[in-house]
């Protein structure tokens, strides 16, 4: 265990997950709210170091009554983002892209893992989300098994700390679309973070 928590500790240092600061009012969140077209899905991201093959970051993203992402201890920020207990709010196929945009660049590519769910399945995962953050640090793959696991069809997931363990779970379900996000731009997560901002700004 102890060198488990020595490696989260140094993929929080990678993944960049920090404190993203002021939590939004109920107000800002529903009026950022949006929901994508089409089936409701469950969205696994795993952001991983294409050098050694570990894992930096596991976050979630849910296409339930709208479109959510519980980040558990991520570093994403956008100013027309709001945020609150580790779930971003307002994610539009632009924030979608600057989500994964940021984390993808020359040191790190990210694994998307998509599957059809029923709405049920979706709402529960919805709620599950708003209540487990705010996420201690190292904690973003724990959580995020801790509540899919929770979410009925899911029962089988084991509770890891290593993203890239979780991920390959998540992608022997039934029905898990798996692909791979590369870029290849500047290393420095946060100047990926800023750029995104900047341009989600624009729009």
């Amino acid at each position: 265990m102890f060198r488990v928590l020595i490696f989260c500790a140094l993929a929080l240092g990678v993944a960049g997950c920090t404190d993203r600061g002021p939590e939004a009012d109920p107000a800002t969140i529903a009026a950022a709210a949006y929901r994508a077209p089409g089936s409701a899905t469950l969205t696994l991201y795993t952001m991983v170091n294409t050098r050694t093959g570990s894992g930096a970051h596991t976050s979630l993203m849910i296409n339930a009554r709208e479109r959510i992402v519980f980040d558990p201890a991520g570093s994403f920020y956008a100013d027309v983002v709001p945020e609150k207990d580790d779930v971003l709010y307002g994610i539009t196929p632009a924030v979608e892209k600057a989500y994964r945009g940021s984390h993808a660049r020359s040191t790190h590519h990210v694994i998307v893992q998509n599957v059809e769910v029923t709405p049920q399945q979706a709402e529960i995962a919805y709620q599950l989300a708003k209540q487990m953050g705010p996420v201690p640090g190292a904690y973003c793959a724990n959580y995020t098994a801790r509540l899919l696991q929770q979410v009925p069809g899911f029962e089988q997931i084991d509770v890891v700390f290593q993203p890239v363990k979780l991920s390959d779970q998540f992608g022997s379900l039934p029905g898990v679309v798996t692909e791979k996000y590369y870029e290849n731009d500047d290393a420095d997560l946060q100047k990926g973070l800023a750029e995104n901002n900047a341009r989600l700004n624009q729009t």
